[in-house]
């Protein structure tokens, strides 16, 4: 083992006693059915802060636990800063140790109108990133920074030709582009969970969602990505509304002539766009 590993090694094992020893001088034990882990790097909870701070105010932190996030915030001075923490133990606890020019609020993020910020971050629970991440851009925020899931990060980033390529990727791109950031390791938390993360930013589209009725889209998505090993011969008739016929709606969204013989993850996202417009009768 290198030098450089074997120090970083050591930090973090310092890290996580350190995480330890103040939840046991909380007397908390991380939640399994909050999905708890914590995040112990200092230089990830930095990077993210970063691209946090390049997003408008106001500013949303969701899921703060003990404030590895928050505290890097602080210290490139966003704000003003308000902070959501479902566990009301890690709430009070909050309210207790950061200044008073940052808002604690406990209860589920659910419950807050996101809407009403400019920049929407956080460490996300993995187990709800997904529900929080599409709330967020059907809210219209302008920029979302989150720590998620490395597979629900693919997922989002994905173009069009892998197996994760798929409804979650256009459901958020109908909405918001996207860029993905540095991965983090599952060793980065306390506990450790069963997977990696990765950093991800959405950005709305300044025109709003690039089709015109985005649950009839979500719902035409679902219906072609059901069965993705069937072509899309097979699934686009099942998909579309009464009255057209898959030939002249593939057409008018600009389809390739040999649609019918693929898959749907073999299309890119925009000819699905395309084709919510014509189904739609705007322009596609």
């Amino acid at each position: 083992m290198s030098r450089t590993s074997t120090a970083s090694s050591s930090r973090r094992s310092a890290e996580r006693a350190r995480v330890v020893e103040r939840l046991e001088a909380l007397g908390l034990r991380p939640s399994r059915a909050l999905g708890q882990s914590f995040l112990l790097d200092e230089h990830v909870a930095d990077a993210e802060a970063a691209l946090v701070a390049e997003g408008p105010p106001p500013y949303l932190e969701i899921g703060p636990g003990l404030g590895a996030l928050t505290e890097a915030l602080l210290r490139r001075g966003v704000g003003p800063l308000t902070v959501v923490e479902r566990d009301r133990r890690l709430a009070r606890h909050l309210s207790e140790s950061l200044p008073g020019t940052v808002t604690v609020r406990a209860g589920p993020a659910e419950r807050v109108d996101l809407g009403a910020f400019g920049t929407v971050c956080g460490n996300l629970p993995f187990r709800v990133a997904t529900p929080l991440l599409l709330a967020a851009v059907r809210a219209g925020v302008p920029s979302t920074v989150a720590l998620v899931q490395a597979e629900v990060a693919e997922r989002i980033l994905a173009g069009p030709g892998g197996g994760a390529f798929g409804r979650l990727t256009l459901a958020v791109g109908a909405w918001a582009t996207s860029e993905g950031f540095l991965p983090v390791p599952s060793e980065a938390f306390e506990p450790v969970p069963a997977v990696a993360g990765r950093v991800v930013r959405l950005t709305a589209r300044p025109g709003g969602p690039v089709v015109p009725d985005p649950p009839a889209f979500e719902e035409l998505t679902r219906r072609l990505f059901s069965a993705r090993r069937k072509q899309l011969k097979n699934l686009l008739p099942g998909a579309l509304p009464r009255g057209w016929e898959p030939p002249r709606a593939a057409a008018s969204a600009g389809w390739p002539t040999d649609w019918p013989s693929r898959r749907p993850e073999e299309l890119p996202a925009e000819a699905y766009y395309r084709l919510a417009r014509a189904l739609d009768g705007a322009p596609a």
